[in-house]
């Protein structure tokens, strides 16, 4: 306790009226407050640690505060830090075969071609940007599309002493890919168990190193592929990627069922191709309908992590390796992807929270 005017439950009383909106408990409650001091001149300064870097309502929280504390009597200046532990749900669940991964997020939908990796991509390096340790794991052997997209097409890994395979590091993700390791003019023609053992290998013999995140890219469908993730990892969450059309929407229900048969909690849905913004006029133009992905939340229950527009920028971005929350950060369609990004890191600290209870 500080012998100056200002007390330090003065200051952590100020503190308990900043509510997380998320955990809709306050910050002091929570624990996210460390490093407390007071001096005799009434400076202050204490750290406000969220449950992870990616959080939505960070600059809110400090808004509130920064309020607070200064209506204090004798506080002179007011010293905040923001920083962030990512709640891990590997120590919930310590059978985890990837100890040190915190997070394992699994992104997938029941059909191709709604942008599932553009989105899994643009998600990870998202992640990065905001400050977390993240790997992207490409586990669509037959079309690996997440090196091109990553600007790291025929690049190939190194091995370790140990034998391990050493993921590409690109815009500060961790990545792996079945197209590090074949020719990028040969096929894969493999059967069932041969998907399954190359994806036992991806998880067991890369050397991923300390994660916050680990995002995995899942082919379309509900096969090998997704059956060898989930029965052989513990999955923090499954995330749902459709388009507003309703043949897209009825068949990615089929994808959140997988999860949901597996014991996979499905943590989101996102929109993509939700609306063309046209860059004469800034008129929105529903091309697909809208709406599906929001209406595919509600049936499920899960929660809807917002709408991502359509725009050829994006689609050149992906074809020239630059994803394009890398290329433009403040770019609308950026925007829209660190909003459901942020919205998804929000859920996954509730959901692993939640477990701790």
């Amino acid at each position: 306790m500080s012998n100056s005017k200002v007390t330090e439950a003065q200051v952590l009383g100020a503190l308990s009226k900043v509510i997380d909106p998320d955990l809709h408990k306050d910050i002091v409650t929570l624990g996210f407050i460390e490093d407390l001091k007071i001096t005799g001149d009434g400076d202050v300064s204490f750290r406000v640690v969220l449950t992870t870097p990616a959080c939505p309502m960070k600059e809110k929280m400090r808004g509130e505060a920064h309020e607070y504390v200064s209506t204090i009597p004798g506080v002179r200046n007011l010293d905040i830090t923001m920083d962030a532990k990512v709640a891990k749900f590997s120590t919930v669940v310590p059978q985890n075969m990837l100890p040190n991964v915190g997070n394992i997020l699994a992104i997938a939908s029941g059909k191709g071609g709604v942008g599932k990796s553009t989105v899994a991509t643009n998600i990870a390096v998202a992640l990065a940007h905001d400050g977390c340790r993240v790997g992207l794991l490409d586990a669509d052997i037959y079309g690996p599309s997440i090196p091109m997209m990553m600007g790291v097409d025929g690049v190939h890994p190194a091995i370790t002493p140990e034998k391990k395979i050493v993921p590409i590091d690109a815009f500060g993700v961790k990545v792996m890919s079945i197209g590090f390791l074949i020719p990028q003019d040969q096929a894969v023609i493999w059967r069932g168990p041969m998907v399954g053992a190359a994806i036992k290998q991806f998880l067991g013999d890369v050397d991923w190193g300390e994660l916050d995140y680990l995002v995995i890219d899942l082919p379309p469908g509900t096969g090998d592929a997704q059956l060898t993730i989930v029965q052989n990892l513990t999955v923090t969450g499954g995330i749902i990627v459709t388009t507003p059309q309703r043949v897209a929407h009825e068949v990615a229900q089929k994808g959140a069922l997988l999860f949901t048969k597996m014991n996979v909690p499905v943590l989101g849905i996102i929109e993509n191709m939700s609306y063309f913004i046209c860059p004469g006029c800034g008129h929105e133009d529903d091309i697909f309908g809208r709406g599906g992905g929001r209406e595919i939340a509600e049936r499920l229950g899960a929660p809807f992590l917002g709408e991502i527009p359509i725009n050829g920028t994006l689609r050149i971005a992906s074809d020239e390796g630059l994803p394009e929350v890398a290329r433009d950060p403040e770019s609308a369609i950026s925007k829209s992807i660190f909003a459901v990004t942020r919205n998804l890191a929000a859920n996954v600290s509730m959901h692993v929270l939640a477990g701790r209870v």
